[in-house]
């Protein structure tokens, strides 16, 4: 049985004491591809590096987060730029609108979020959409982007089902996590409306653990979780979720 996390920060601070430990794990409960998304320049270094030790199972993404969007934008995003020349990406991430932390930035996210998109296009990759409390902005930009070109993943999607029907009509997977498994989640009320070619698995680790782990520290192995959990609300074995998602993940990223 294969699974793919579309989105783990294996670089992250919190894996620095068990970080090699964490990853076999996952792969030894069929975990197998690893998709880690860009924050900023400052992890660029890191994310080859796990890319080199795990070369069959991680898989990188290049991209200027929202919440790291400041006065440096276009410094960040002529990196961005500088590593897409001269490398293969699997995709354009996580790029979005985050407004829940701070707003400031609110007119550089738009634009920074729009080249991404455009540099997606460019490239003929997949994008990655972080969307935090701005899910009228994003679409405000996506909905003007849509087209048979454009292609991704609604990361850690916490949508209403209209949201949910209005980001696969604009070419985009939904990222289901850990809220699938919270009881004021929400998203599984209405989940199991959504066609499952429409799904793909996520961690987001180190954040969002499901349960029972809430509120601790999240790792990819525990994908397994969120499939059980997806079996429960579509009615299908563990191994049927862990097929189609990973068959979906495929369909976006094209291997």
């Amino acid at each position: 049985m294969q699974f793919t996390d579309t989105h783990t920060h294996l670089y992250s601070e919190e894996f620095n004491d068990d970080r090699d430990e964490m990853i076999s794990r996952a792969i030894r409960q069929g975990v197998s591809r690893l998709f880690v998304p860009s924050i900023d320049s400052s992890y660029t270094s890191h994310m080859y590096a796990l890319e080199n030790q795990y070369p069959q199972h991680v898989f990188l993404m290049m991209g200027l987060h929202p919440c790291y969007v400041k006065e440096n934008y276009q410094e960040e995003l002529a990196h961005v730029e500088k590593e897409l020349a001269a490398r293969t990406f699997a995709a354009i991430g996580e790029i979005g609108i985050d407004l829940y932390w701070d707003k400031t930035y609110l007119k550089e996210q738009q634009l920074v979020f729009q080249h991404q998109i455009q540099l997606a296009k460019k490239y003929k990759l997949p994008i990655n959409i972080h969307c935090r409390d701005a899910f009228d902005e994003i679409f405000e930009i996506l909905e003007q982007e849509k087209g048979p070109d454009l292609v991704g993943i609604f990361h850690c999607f916490t949508g209403d089902k209209n949201q949910a029907l209005r980001a696969i009509a604009c070419g985009m997977k939904l990222g289901i996590g850990g809220v699938a498994t919270f009881k004021n989640g929400k998203i599984d009320q209405f989940l199991h409306e959504i066609p499952l070619e429409h799904i793909v698995l996520e961690t987001d680790a180190p954040y969002l653990a499901p349960v029972p782990h809430r509120g601790k520290r999240n790792e990819s192995s525990y994908i397994t979780l969120i499939a059980e959990k997806l079996a429960t609300l579509y009615q299908l074995p563990v191994e049927e979720i862990a097929r189609i998602t990973t068959e979906n993940s495929k369909e976006v990223f094209g291997f």
